[in-house]
């Protein structure tokens, strides 16, 4: 599991009046900027994408974030786990329930139907208050980004060394294809989420056989 992943809106109090429409949302009391971030229980951030303007909303930012480059790229480490017998290659985000049924996302269950449902719903949600707690922590002690567009510097280029430099172009656009139609892939979401809860369900049954 790779932390848990939301969005906040954050206020800007200072966004100029001709942005309104643009920063602006009917629920918000004044426009807002949008941070995507992925945070572990310790509160460290591993991932933050900001400066998305107020008026989308998750999947938008989604769809511009930086997040899975690596991984289309084919350029992230290769993660092997099993699960419940299965084997997985991918890492997993806690995510919630607006994000879509990807093979990189673990989501819970809008009703719980059964104890085996209402178990994993438990845990999947009470891991992913993670990046809720470090949402707070950011608000309280970073408020001066209310009043400015961003405190990151958009001509800072990170060096990344990878593997697939020597590929040609059509190999590279072949590879970005396929890596983005495993990364989408519903059958291995739903497989991954089934096993994850028969895995943890496994608990119960053993505490119920140590009483």
């Amino acid at each position: 599991m790779l932390e848990s992943i939301d969005c906040m809106h954050w206020e800007w109090k200072n966004c100029p009046v001709s942005w309104y429409g643009q920063y602006g949302k009917g629920d918000k009391k004044y426009p807002t900027i949008m941070l995507e971030a992925v945070a572990s229980q310790d509160l460290w951030i591993w991932h933050a994408f900001f400066g998305v303007a107020g008026a989308n909303n998750d999947i938008n930012v989604l769809d511009n974030s930086p997040l899975f480059d690596d991984l289309i790229n084919d350029t992230a480490p290769v993660l092997p786990y099993v699960v419940n017998g299965v084997g997985y290659e991918k890492g997993y985000y806690l995510a919630d329930g607006i994000y879509p049924q990807w093979a990189t996302f673990v989501k819970s269950f809008t009703v719980a139907n059964d104890a085996k449902h209402a178990y994993f719903k438990k845990h999947q949600e009470g891991a992913r208050k993670d990046v809720e707690r470090a949402f707070g922590v950011l608000q309280e002690r970073w408020g001066i980004i209310q009043q400015k567009m961003a405190v990151f510097d958009w001509n800072e280029v990170y060096a990344n060394p990878s593997r697939n430099m020597q590929r040609t172009w059509i190999e590279r656009c072949e590879t970005q294809r396929r890596k983005n139609k495993e990364m989408r892939d519903r059958g291995t979401h739903l497989s991954l989420q089934q096993n994850l809860m028969d895995h943890i369900w496994q608990e119960v049954k053993h505490e119920d056989e140590d009483f």
